[in-house]
């Protein structure tokens, strides 16, 4: 049913990278997903009233903040469609981030509200009346919220979308709290004992772990998260498959929403040869990665000397000394600068989160290794950061 609602009510839905259409999937996943939750917060809080289960009251009031959070995913997604402006160059893409993130705050708000009147409901228990009619209608109940995570993880994985893949979660966690609500009521009918105050407390502890995981989720492309290894892969397989590559580092890339990626990189090229072809071959690259993953690429060319055997040797002797160095990933743009009194060996030296190694040791190592070699060589070590986990 879904795919027909996509086709039905989202123009060209299958051209995913255009704004227009992910702003249709949003808008869409939005509006269903009000009218379903309002539906059933109306049917469960009037049966939980009638039944006197605060387990299901709370299911219910569940389902109240779940439309309020499809309101807020729509309200989020047409906000990020808005286009760049003068205060924001990279557009607003990544308000979907927030909404995502303040479904999963008021996910947590509203399970800490619940627990506190599942406790109450524990301490003044009610009996709580049976119908086949509240079954029948809780059965219903899960079977929507089945088919609304399944609708929502299609939309989330067609556009690739934070906020539609937390909310696909939080509507298979509404799967889990509904049916133990309903196992609930069945034990009570069934042996007489009450558990409804806390089968109650235990659906508000699932809400509020839910949203706390959610949160986790949602706010980890805001802090700036490690890009995905596929897209770090695709990127440096275009840039080697160009002959006159001799190297890549410094690769980077920023996260501004879903649609706004911006990376960098720098790649090294013979110093020796034509210096026109090989701003040629940068500009292929750049409009490689741009048209083909989609993302706003710029490369830096490094001239390197290749063939001269004293770089050569010097650059082999000094990554012999770090390489037994956990976390010393490689290093780049090695040169030497001769001088009257000294020589200085100029070059970068990429560091993982795994280094424990401090920078001044590392620079002893690499001195120590250059001095055996020639008392008048010094190193002159820049440190980078490694990006990515490849």
């Amino acid at each position: 049913m879904g795919k027909v609602l996509f086709k039905l009510f989202i123009k060209n839905h299958e051209n995913t990278s255009d704004p227009k259409v992910r702003e249709g999937y949003g808008k869409l996943a939005g509006i269903t997903g009000i009218i379903s939750n309002l539906l059933l917060c109306i049917i469960k809080i009037s049966i939980g009233i009638f039944s006197k289960s605060i387990a299901i009251i709370a299911d219910g009031i569940n389902n109240l903040a779940d439309a309020s959070s499809s309101m807020i995913t729509l309200v989020g997604f047409k906000l990020a469609a808005a286009p760049e402006d003068k205060d924001h160059p990279y557009g607003h893409a990544r308000i979907e981030y927030l909404a995502g993130l303040f479904v999963s705050v008021f996910i947590i708000v509203i399970g800490l509200r619940l627990l506190t009147t599942s406790i109450d409901k524990i301490i003044h228990p009610e009996p709580v009346v049976f119908s086949i009619v509240t079954v029948v209608i809780l059965i219903v109940a899960i079977l929507i919220k089945l088919w609304q995570a399944a609708f929502y993880r299609e939309a989330g994985r067609r556009i690739d979308s934070v906020a539609l893949t937390a909310t696909a979660t939080d509507s298979r966690n509404d799967v889990i709290s509904t049916t133990a609500v309903l196992i609930s009521l069945l034990i009570g009918h069934l042996t007489g004992y009450s558990i409804d105050g806390y089968m109650g407390c235990l659906v508000a502890l699932f809400i509020t772990w839910s949203g706390i995981q959610l949160v986790k989720e949602t706010s980890s492309p805001l802090l700036g998260e490690a890009p995905d290894d596929e897209t770090v892969k695709s990127i440096l397989t275009i840039i080697r498959k160009e002959p006159g590559i001799l190297g890549v580092h410094d690769l980077m890339v920023h996260n501004y929403g879903p649609g706004k990626v911006f990376a960098s990189a720098h790649v090294e090229v013979d110093a020796d040869g034509d210096l026109m072809e090989s701003h040629d071959m940068i500009d292929n690259i750049e409009r490689l990665v741009s048209e083909s993953l989609k993302i706003h690429f710029v490369v830096h060319m490094d001239p390197v000397k290749v063939n001269d055997p004293v770089i050569n040797k010097m650059r082999s002797i000094i990554m012999r000394a770090l390489d037994p160095i956990t976390g010393v990933e490689s290093l780049h743009d090695f040169r030497i600068v001769p001088g009257p009194t000294h020589t200085n060996l100029i070059f970068d030296v990429v560091l993982t989160s795994e280094c424990v190694t401090g920078e001044e040791e590392i620079t002893a190592i690499a001195n120590a290794a250059a001095k055996r070699e020639n008392e008048n060589y010094y190193v002159v070590i820049t440190y980078d950061k490694a990006y990515t986990n490849i």
